[in-house]
């Protein structure tokens, strides 16, 4: 399941659905929340709906083409988030704990590094469009090296501004580009 959504998620009812299964024998999650660093006062989140869930799509079924994995779930919050606000959950069943630990720390790096969100820093001296973090590309890229039963094609996401910063762009320009 995948949901990005401005409103918040509740964590505990989350893993409750990843756990519905007697086949389950390990539930991996991670909980982001809004860091108050640098002064942050607030962090808007933008994106382009269908490409975002598309891209997320992808690398789930990457997860469990790599992973044996019984349920996935995304969510990733939009709109604007306050220090402390939940900002993301990925939640990972699997019959082992290994997958289900691997799976999830692939999902979150992935999310954190190169997911299709545009981010609006707002702090006491205005607010700033956060760059591309294409320094952090290498934490992602090291899954790449982890011996997996699927081939794995990286990926490059194309875009570097946020939809409302370019809006004289369409859509088709934010598209991801996949080299071989």
């Amino acid at each position: 399941m995948i949901r990005i959504q401005p409103e918040d998620f509740d964590a505990g009812a989350e893993i409750a659905r990843l756990n519905a299964s007697t086949d389950v024998g390990a539930v991996a999650t991670f909980t982001g929340h809004v860091r108050a660093d640098d002064g942050l006062i607030a962090l808007t989140l933008e994106h382009y709906p269908a490409m975002t869930e598309r891209e997320i799509a992808r690398h789930v079924a990457e997860a469990e083409e790599r992973w044996p994995l019984l349920g996935v779930t995304i969510i990733h919050r939009v709109g604007r988030l306050v220090p402390g606000d939940r900002i993301v959950f990925v939640g990972v069943a699997s019959s082992h704990r290994q997958a289900a630990l691997e799976a999830c720390a692939f999902l979150i790096d992935w999310l954190k590094t190169k997911a299709p969100f545009w981010k609006l820093e707002e702090g006491a001296d205005g607010a700033a469009w956060v760059d591309a973090r294409n320094s952090k590309s290498s934490i992602s890229d090291d899954w790449r090296s982890i011996q997996s039963r699927a081939v794995i094609r990286p990926r490059l996401f194309a875009g570097a501004y946020p939809p409302a910063y370019c809006s004289a762009m369409c859509s088709e320009s934010w598209a991801t580009v996949g080299l071989s």
